[in-house]
């Protein structure tokens, strides 16, 4: 008997957690939102700056839709320097041009590549156990590598590497920014952005203003001759040409400056962001209720409309907001 009570009572605490949860309820709603078609395909995968579509066709985020010849049993990396990059599980690397189908470069690395980038002749990739390394692409050489510490649990969002003149910027699972000279094959420097035990991985690098903007799911920095870091639970993360505009799980858009000071927040509470556009003087966030809140950026005033969408993959374009088998536009 004390045992049907103990499950009774557990099933009543749990029951009510569920039924209380909060969703995001707009105090002002204006008309529905018209700017959205029906796509002929699905997104059934997505990568930093470009996604997979149920006809094996891969979109960027200028909206221009390429054809691949992925693997099926590959993974989508990237689009980077004119190759479309996919791997397998076992770390075979494939680059395909995105000019012609039938320009193939294949890489046999052995383990799981994470992320990837190419400029001119050098593939740089971040493998799932945290090493970094630089590869000829023609000679298949190991120019360099280096071993980071072990990670468990990463966030889905991972940044590929980024090609800087003679620099290549290594966005670690482990919260950090590797430094490395593409021609002296030498790490120069490291930069760590967070020290979370979980989910601590790069999610976005960006240059603004001369700075070098770097966020983790937890913190975001500012790295010049000196670096600036401030914590935020981040949920996406966006640019202009002089500001940077964070999503958080606490329902909150803010505007920074690229030292990262404040400009301007807004809270929308118990609002979750899926994902953000900007375009012009506005931002366009799309919320996981059914609703896209257009944010005019100089005065921060807002408009929040219903909008018609299913769960499924998540793909933003510089104007289109992809999600599963629809699009999103923007005014």
């Amino acid at each position: 008997m004390k045992y049907y009570i103990f499950i009774s009572t557990l099933f009543i605490l749990l029951f009510t957690a569920c039924s209380d949860k909060k969703v995001y309820e707009p105090i002002h709603l204006s008309s529905d939102w018209k700017h959205y078609e029906q796509s002929k395909e699905t997104i059934i995968d997505t990568a930093s700056n470009v996604a997979l579509l149920s006809d094996g066709k891969v979109l960027n985020q200028n909206d221009t839709l390429l054809n691949a010849d992925i693997n099926s049993s590959y993974r989508l990396l990237s689009q980077s320097d004119g190759w479309i990059i996919s791997a397998s599980i076992k770390g075979t690397v494939s680059l395909v041009s995105q000019n012609d189908i039938h320009v193939k470069k294949e890489l046999n690395l052995v383990k799981t590549v994470a992320a990837a980038s190419v400029h001119n002749d050098i593939l740089a990739v971040v493998f799932s156990d945290n090493e970094i390394a630089l590869y000829n692409i023609e000679s298949k050489q190991l120019l360099f590598k280096e071993q980071g510490s072990k990670v468990l649990i990463v966030d889905s969002r991972l940044q590929n590497p980024y090609f800087l003149k003679d620099l290549v910027l290594f966005s670690t699972l482990d919260g950090k920014v590797v430094f490395v000279n593409t021609k002296m094959k030498k790490r120069l420097r490291t930069v760590i952005i967070s020290s979370e035990d979980d989910f601590n991985n790069v999610i976005s690098l960006h240059m603004l203003q001369n700075k070098i903007i770097v966020a983790t799911g937890y913190t975001v920095a500012a790295i010049a001759q000196k670096e600036v870091r401030e914590k935020y639970e981040i949920r996406d993360i966006v640019y202009d040409e002089k500001n940077i505009y964070i999503a958080t799980k606490q329902g909150e858009i803010i505007s920074l400056t690229d030292d990262l000071q404040v400009n301007s927040k807004l809270k929308f509470p118990f609002a979750h962001f899926i994902a953000m556009v900007i375009k012009n003087d506005k931002l366009y966030i799309l919320e996981k209720e059914g609703y896209i809140i257009v944010l005019n950026t100089k005065t921060f005033d807002y408009t929040v409309h219903e909008v018609d969408f299913n769960d499924g993959f998540v793909f933003p374009s510089k104007k289109i907001f992809y999600v599963d088998d629809k699009k999103i536009l923007t005014e």
